[in-house]
């Protein structure tokens, strides 16, 4: 399960562009925490600390506790939007959860057992379409990975959402559609080595 991670904050008592931009003069990121039939809160997070969680790779699919005038609120982060130039944190959207709310959350994928598929053993290549899965799952339960096992698998062979075996309470969201989630192919080298056989060569 996704390790639950924490953000001191103030409040911001000034809204509007000016107000922003002197906090982030003095290294403070504008956030709004909003959602759960209250009204949004605007408040500001130290800038080191916000990337410092970012790093950590999970922050979009953690449980984040914005500690707001000693009072924690439990988030899940929705979006940072960043500087065009710099990619320093601009803004911050928190959506407030409660403990076994039912939430939407990308996880990454990862697979495991390439050497016991003898699509790859013989050169094939893993084309992974779907890096991350949305999932619809209990707040208290988000996984930190999907896998996806490759054993078995050859040149040709598809990995549909239907057939994963995703955590524990979890569902893909839109699977429906029981979408592709990766393919074995032969490798593109393979190809062209083919393609150049077929072809004469110039002079003759």
């Amino acid at each position: 399960m996704s390790e639950q991670l924490t953000l001191s904050a103030e409040a911001r008592d000034r809204a509007g562009k000016g107000a922003s931009r002197a906090l982030r003069r003095e290294g403070r990121v504008p956030a709004v925490i909003y959602g759960n039939n209250e009204e949004p809160q605007s408040i500001h997070v130290e800038e080191k600390l916000l990337n410092k969680l970012l790093g950590t790779g999970h922050f979009f699919n953690s449980v984040v506790f914005v500690e707001v005038g000693g009072k924690k609120v439990r988030t899940l982060a929705k979006d940072v939007a960043f500087h065009p130039v710099t990619d320093r944190p601009l803004h911050a959207d928190f959506l407030r959860v409660s403990e076994h709310a039912t939430v939407h959350v990308n996880v990454p994928v990862i697979f495991k057992n390439e050497d016991a598929s003898p699509g790859l053993k013989k050169g094939g290549v893993l084309n992974i379409v779907a890096h991350e899965i949305e999932l619809i799952v209990d707040a208290a339960e988000i996984p930190d990975d999907v896998v996806i096992d490759l054993a078995g698998l050859d040149v040709g062979d598809s990995i549909h959402i239907g057939a994963v075996k995703l955590p524990k309470g979890a569902k893909a969201a839109h699977d429906e559609t029981d979408f592709t989630v990766a393919t074995i192919v032969a490798p593109s080298a393979l190809k062209s080595a083919e393609g150049d056989n077929e072809t004469p060569a110039q002079g003759e």
